[in-house]
């Protein structure tokens, strides 16, 4: 039996009951509801016109996160509440701080992207509570929106003079008690227009979904399956979510592992690993996609994805991660890099999904050396050319493992045998460098496509080798500053 989608918009509650599952929460915004302030650019996530910060409370707690309404579909608002810049305006049409501050630094022209960059901005302004926000992390706010003809020197100024003005208080605690009030204790289903969006709330459910409906299309963070619908405009008969799903938000450190679960998004589950994992994780943390998108995606997604110039998955392969693989006969736990068979091809058993993965932490393998790289033409929101991860452990001066995996280098992610065995049991020493290069080049025949010719991709692969080998060597390894063009950002 169908149940209504309910959620908060404009101060009021809204339940929904005739939009199709796979109507996007732009498409309802502006057909609708006819709130236009929020705009269509790309439809793909890219572009940030789309911005809206939506509201929902994680673990009892309340989280306001800036995503793209262009991807997100409408049935995953239910118990949220829904932010948009129409939302803004205070009391007697007074502008907004951060709307205020980018009239006065002169942060608009055409206007078409400023309602995205103020809802960024306003993301950032309930985060920072009054603090003054750095330009790391202006950046970062602002790497999911696309302006071509203001600059981003007027808004970034925007995003520093909005914590100078007469500040506008937000009352989180009377949020968090309406949502409250609209949390359901049984998982539901929402059907319409002949479309079933399933919405699960334990393991067991989502298990017992998954073997009923075999052909449903499993929906995390929808930064993948959305572009299915407004892209290659697909019809979805059967989504299950696992945006409800309790234990599949959890990270737990266990046996010298951190479990990260398939429902943890992309941005909590980098900044647990790169506090783990600081001098390795941090730049490929900032520079994975933009922030509405880690805001909304999965780790476990991406690793279920398993496409082959996904960023995750080489650095977790180099490290020997694991993946919790569950169906309603049980559970199996496999290494990642046995999980991956050939393109968007996975060791997946009829039934199963993605429950959880496990990445080693660095104080359960002494003497290890790690580093991952990202090669792309912009510094964020890219899709790499060359993704590399290099892990070896040392004993004394010998390296008694070694693990290499690229991605953008072949149909999946791919481990580098060849290379690995050139490697283990020799010094680490430019001698035995230069042999692993050589063999990478046997290990790998990359394709040539829009982003990189195959030649620049295995000339660049055995580069970053070599800069691994120039940050980790025994004797003199060159600091960051170094290595690095952006070090000092």
């Amino acid at each position: 039996m169908s149940e209504p989608i309910r959620f908060l918009y404009q101060g009021q509650v809204r339940e929904l009951r005739d939009v199709k599952p796979t109507q996007t929460i732009l498409q309802h915004l502006r057909e609708d509801l006819r709130c236009t302030g929020t705009k269509e650019g790309c439809a793909e996530g890219d572009c940030g016109a789309c911005t809206v910060v939506i509201g929902s409370l994680d673990d009892g707690e309340l989280a306001l996160r800036a995503v793209n309404a262009c991807i997100q579909f409408t049935p995953t608002l239910d118990g949220k509440a829904l932010f948009t810049v129409e939302d803004l305006a205070q009391p007697g049409g007074a502008p907004h701080p951060v709307q205020q501050a980018l009239v006065e630094c002169h942060g608009s022209q055409c206007g078409f992207c400023t309602p995205g960059f103020a809802m960024s901005l306003f993301g950032m302004y309930l985060k920072q509570e009054g603090r003054a926000p750095s330009r790391c992390q202006i950046n970062d706010a602002l790497s999911g929106n696309l302006c071509r003809c203001t600059g981003y020197r007027p808004i970034i100024d925007a995003a520093r003079r909005m914590v100078e003005l007469p500040p506008v208080a937000f009352d989180r605690a009377a949020l968090a008690e309406r949502l409250r009030t609209l949390q359901r204790s049984h998982g539901f289903t929402y059907a319409a227009h002949g479309q079933h969006f399933h919405v699960p709330r334990t393991v067991a459910e989502l298990a017992a979904l998954r073997a009923d409906h075999p052909a449903a299309v499993l929906l995390a963070g929808s930064t993948d399956v959305g572009l299915w619908v407004t892209k290659q405009l697909r019809d979805l008969v059967d989504v299950i979510y696992l945006g409800q799903v309790a234990e599949l938000k959890t990270m737990r450190e266990f046996d010298g592992m951190l479990e990260i679960g398939a429902g943890v998004s992309l941005q909590d589950a980098y900044e647990a690993l790169a506090a783990r994992y600081p001098a390795e994780l941090t730049e490929l943390w900032q520079r994975f996609a933009s922030l509405p998108i880690r805001h909304a995606g999965t780790l476990g997604g991406n690793v279920a994805n398993g496409s082959p110039i996904g960023d995750s998955m080489p650095w977790m392969i180099a490290l020997g991660s694991q993946v919790v693989l569950t169906s309603s006969a049980g559970t199996r736990v496999l290494a990642l890099d046995e999980f991956y068979l050939g393109y968007q091809k996975k060791d997946l058993r009829p039934g199963e999904f993605v429950q959880a993965v496990r990445v080693p932490l660095p104080q359960s393998r002494p003497g290890l050396r790690f580093r991952t790289y990202k090669l792309a033409k912009r510094f964020d929101q890219d899709i790499s050319a060359v993704c590399a991860a290099f892990a070896i452990v040392l004993d004394g001066e010998t390296i008694v493992d070694a693990r290499i995996a690229f991605g953008g280098m072949a149909a999946t992610p791919q481990r580098a045998a060849q290379a690995e065995a050139a490697l283990l049991g020799q010094p680490w020493s430019e001698a035995v460098l230069t042999g692993a290069m050589a063999a990478l080049g046997r290990d790998y025949a990359p394709l040539s496509d829009a982003r990189a010719s195959s030649s620049y991709r295995m000339r660049t692969a055995q580069n970053l080798l070599r800069r691994f080998w120039f940050e980790t060597r025994l004797h003199d390894p060159l600091p960051a500053q170094a290595v690095n063009a952006f070090a000092g950002a």
